[in-house]
């Protein structure tokens, strides 16, 4: 269901993740990848639901996985996926303030001190270590974004816009863009969410012309967007790595 997909809807093979590799490889970029990736989640689905239990199991494993792969905190770490990027660093922000209050939350005395992780969206990574280093050999003639409420609280819509911007001479970043209401899996249990959160932005677009791309840095958003505009949405490190081949 979550799979990437190409401009017309179908599936693509190389997804985000996928993608962000073959970039890194194209760039020179060293990478690794932890051993347990398959058992790992950034916790906000146990977080937005008020499973604190659950919350502190996954952000204990998940923690303690990252700083052995990141050499102890040397290492940065990059992921494919705005909302779990910002899951990822509201995690090591709780690390953060549990050491400054003295609150044992998930940490028991003598660990790592995890608030030495550094967390990077992909998006962030690829444009200020990648972009130099790759050729963009088959622009595109237009590219209509949607940026992320993630991206908002990360700061890395700038990042976003000027991945687009070295594949297009075109870019298009609605007037009236905003969350896209999917929220995990509030946008497949209540479509109508979607729907009116996405109206305005719908509406704009339809105005528009119909652009060679439609790109976004989150598969469920990718979705919700689709879903609302009728617009197949891809992410921007598949569309990056296509243009740089």
């Amino acid at each position: 269901m979550f799979g990437g997909v190409d401009g017309d809807g179908k599936h693509d093979p190389v997804n985000a993740t996928q993608a962000f590799i073959r970039l890194c490889e194209r760039a020179g970029v060293k990478y690794r990848i932890p051993d347990n990736i398959g058992e790992m989640c950034c916790a906000t689905p146990w977080k937005s639901k008020g499973f604190t239990n659950g919350y502190s199991i996954m952000s204990d494993r998940v923690l303690k996985s990252l700083w052995e792969a990141t050499d102890g905190g040397r290492l940065p770490v990059v992921c494919d996926a705005s909302s779990c990027t910002e899951g990822l660093e509201v995690m090591r922000k709780k690390v953060i303030e549990a050491l400054e209050h003295k609150i044992v939350n998930g940490l028991k005395p003598g660990e790592p001190d995890f608030s030495r992780l550094r967390m990077y969206d992909a998006v962030q990574f690829a444009a200020h270590n990648m972009l130099d280093k790759l050729t963009v050999s088959a622009p595109l003639p237009s590219i209509a974004l949607h940026p992320t409420c993630s991206m908002t609280h990360l700061g890395t819509q700038p990042a976003f816009e000027k991945i687009a911007n070295a594949m297009s001479a075109d870019v298009y970043v609605p007037k009236h863009w905003g969350c896209c209401g999917y929220a995990g899996d509030r946008g497949m249990l209540h479509p109508e969410l979607t729907a009116s959160a996405t109206e305005a932005e719908a509406a704009e677009l339809s105005e528009q012309k119909q652009f060679a791309a439609y790109i976004s840095a989150n598969r469920t958003c990718e979705q919700g967007m689709t879903e609302a505009t009728g617009h197949t949405y891809q992410n921007v490190l598949q569309l990056l790595e296509r243009t740089t081949r």
